[in-house]
C-alpha cells in the first residue's frame, strides 16, 4: 500500500501537463445556423481533428498541438477552408459562410 502511495506521489510530481488547445464556435448560412451533423476539420501539423456541428450550429475541437490550423467546412459537396491558430486557452472562431457564383467561402463573424 505504501509502495503505492509513493508510486502514485512520483507520476504526480514527475509528469508534464498535456495543454490542448480548444477551437470552437458557430456556423450561420444564409442566416441561419448550419444544420446538425456537418463536418468541421481541423489540420494541423499533418493530423486531422474532426467534429460535427450541433443543432444549433455549434462546433468544438481540443487539439494538442499550438500554431497555425486549417479549418474546413464540409458543406453541400464543398469543402470552404480558412486559416485558423491553436493557442493554450480556448479561442471561439464564428463563421458566416458566402455564396458567390455557386462556390462557398468561409469568413469570421
Amino acid at each position: 500500500m505504501k509502495s503505492t502511495g509513493m508510486l502514485l506521489l512520483a507520476l504526480l510530481l514527475f509528469a508534464t501537463p498535456v495543454l490542448a488547445g480548444e477551437l470552437f464556435g458557430t456556423i450561420m448560412y444564409e442566416g441561419k445556423p448550419v444544420a446538425a451533423g456537418v463536418t468541421v476539420e481541423i489540420a494541423v501539423s499533418g493530423k486531422v481533428y474532426t467534429a460535427q456541428t450541433d443543432k444549433f450550429g455549434s462546433y468544438r475541437i481540443v487539439l494538442k498541438e499550438k500554431g497555425k490550423c486549417t479549418l474546413t467546412l464540409r458543406l453541400k459537396e464543398q469543402s470552404p477552408s480558412h486559416e485558423v491558430y491553436s493557442y493554450d486557452r480556448s479561442t471561439r472562431y464564428d463563421w458566416l459562410v458566402d455564396t458567390k457564383d455557386g462556390k462557398l467561402s468561409l469568413r469570421r463573424k
